[in-house]
């Protein structure tokens, strides 16, 4: 909605939040995530390799200090800061399909980088897709090696490492 009166600013979309996951969202987050991992063209038969480790189950949603990103109401992605520090790792960053590209992955990441500070984390480890590579590196994570795949035989994924 506009406002065409002088000196008054236009309505713009409605804001972007970041909140808590909630307990009873773990099935959507995670059918979220493997809408996301399916993004970058995987095939069914890889996608359903991975459902399991890309699950996010009721119970472990506020243990995994999951954050979700929405806007009006619709998650548009969410993270998750896991471990005890001083080092941790960024378990979980996906980000629905239809927002990919618009700054919803930065606000994510930004936001567990500075709660893993608040929390006393001085390291997060990232396992990042192949085709997220980029992006980690673009925010200042640097690759520190190869991690084997949880859900993918003979499948490495970069290892990267970010600092709060």
């Amino acid at each position: 909605m506009t406002n065409d009166r002088p000196g008054r600013a236009s309505a713009g979309p409605a804001e972007r939040r970041l909140r808590a996951g909630r307990e009873d969202e773990a099935e959507a987050l995670s059918e979220l995530a493997l809408r996301s991992k399916g993004h970058w063209g995987y095939d069914a038969a890889f996608l359903a390799a991975c459902r399991e480790e890309l699950r996010l189950r009721p119970g472990e949603v506020a243990a995994r200090r999951t954050t979700v990103a929405e806007q009006a109401g619709r998650i548009l992605g969410f993270a998750t800061l896991e471990g005890a520090g001083p080092e941790g790792e960024l378990g979980m960053l996906f980000v629905d399909p239809e927002a990919i590209g618009g700054g919803v992955g930065r606000l994510l990441y930004r936001h567990v980088l500075r709660e893993a500070g608040r929390l006393g984390f001085t390291r997060l480890t990232i396992e990042a897709d192949p085709h997220a590579e980029a992006f980690y590196l673009a925010m200042g994570a640097e690759r520190v090696g190869d991690a084997p795949s949880g859900s993918i035989p003979d499948r490495a994924l970069p290892l990267l490492a970010a600092w709060p």
